[in-house]
């Protein structure tokens, strides 16, 4: 049994798009200008930003023309509410369980949100657990979240993989306890120079089967 670690925002589901459609239902719902949708998905960076930041950001922007509970929704649930988990993801998630993959998700984030993720997608049945940042008071890059994935599959880090999309959180904290690393580009340019990720694959899709392909 070997462990494979897959992030979950925009590697497993698309979460940009979910919390875009989120946004557009925002800006519509308290008749803001259109434009409005870009300002708030960059304020968001791909939910990299704090949310407390995003939430001050919109209140000082929009002040009382939007009411706080609307803004918190928005930033909780949004996103949440919306992603999807697609068939061909669910496919391969599938032969990695049946090839003797111990499947973990390895996400920053709140426990709350995250999990209603995995829960509506039904990841919760496709993998052998998963380790939220918030739940264990650490972050990736941090080597010890690994250790914690490990430690909920029950199998070692030794010939692990990790799959994402952010090259210092999942790539850098990868190489830092000595797992392959498989950077989900989705067509971006690789730009850091300290390090390097082992495989670059457009999808998650094809970043599982490359490790069920290379370890037979």
């Amino acid at each position: 049994m070997r462990l494979l670690m897959i992030d979950l925002d925009n590697t497993l589901v698309d979460r940009d798009a979910a919390f875009r459609d989120a946004v557009t239902e925002f800006v519509t719902a308290h008749a803001l200008p259109a434009g409005e949708v870009a300002w708030l998905t960059g304020v968001d960076a791909s939910g990299h930003a704090p949310r407390k930041d995003v939430a001050l950001a919109m209140t000082r922007r929009y002040g009382d023309g939007v009411p706080p509970d609307a803004v918190r929704r928005l930033l909780d649930t949004g996103a949440a509410d919306r992603v999807v988990l697609e068939d061909p993801v669910r496919q391969a998630l599938g032969r990695a369980e049946a090839t003797r993959w111990a499947v973990v998700v390895v996400t920053n984030g709140r426990v709350a949100q995250q999990e209603k993720k995995i829960r509506r997608t039904g990841l919760d049945a496709l993998v052998r657990g998963w380790v939220v940042s918030e739940g264990i008071g650490l972050r990736k890059p941090d080597p010890r979240i690994f250790q914690a994935a490990a430690e909920t599959a029950g199998v070692p880090l030794t010939g692990a993989w990790m799959i994402g999309d952010s090259a210092r959180a999942d790539i850098a904290g990868a190489a830092a306890v000595g797992a392959v690393g498989v950077w989900v580009s989705g067509g971006r340019p690789w730009t850091e120079t300290g390090y390097r990720p082992d495989h670059v694959t457009r999808d998650v899709v094809e970043a599982v089967d490359l490790a069920l392909d290379t370890t037979g």
